[in-house]
């Protein structure tokens, strides 16, 4: 479609080829960054990798061999991103501070414990509220994301938001 490659120039990602190489195919988080989780949060985590993977657009700036694997890890409070080829031949490493993340972490985890508080106890429109405003950080967090990783990584903003929320799996301390 001409809108879709009109929308992806727009955020800075390559108009989609028909190969479909400015994507991810594998997304792993490393074990030794995840705190140990209940049932329900290794489903989240898991439900996030297949929602990526399932759609995203993503190209390391300057780099044309994708599709990509994804290795996210948590290093010295730095968020390191390995990338490989499809085949798993490294293509580059970038390492972003957290610091900038910090506040919108907390406050999202705050959000989030209130939510699954308000989902036994609360009214349907109490628990709508908070998760609108659960959804405002979640995107605050994916644009800052995207500016983080602007000149680096091209990605969407449903890109954004899917690795945002895997950077939160990161973090989670359950």
């Amino acid at each position: 479609m001409a809108d879709e490659g009109a929308e992806a120039a727009a955020a800075g990602c390559p108009a989609p080829a028909a190969d479909n190489r400015a994507r991810l195919v594998a997304v792993v988080l490393d074990e030794a960054s995840i705190a140990r989780a209940t049932a329900d949060i290794d489903h989240e985590r898991a439900v996030a990798i297949f929602d990526l993977i399932e759609e995203n657009r993503f190209a390391p700036v300057g780099h044309d061999r994708g599709p990509y694997r994804l290795t996210l890890s948590i290093r010295e409070r730095r968020l390191v991103m390995e990338i490989a080829d499809e085949a798993g031949a490294p293509v580059i490493t970038h390492v972003l501070s957290l610091n900038p993340f910090r506040s919108i972490l907390r406050d999202y985890f705050l959000i989030c414990d209130s939510y699954y508080q308000a989902i036994r106890t609360a009214t349907p429109s109490q628990i709508e509220a908070i998760d609108m405003g659960r959804r405002g950080i979640h995107n605050e967090g994916s644009r800052l994301l995207m500016e983080r990783l602007e000149g680096k990584i091209a990605i969407d903003f449903d890109t954004a938001r899917r690795l945002f929320t895997l950077i939160c799996a990161l973090h989670w301390k359950g």
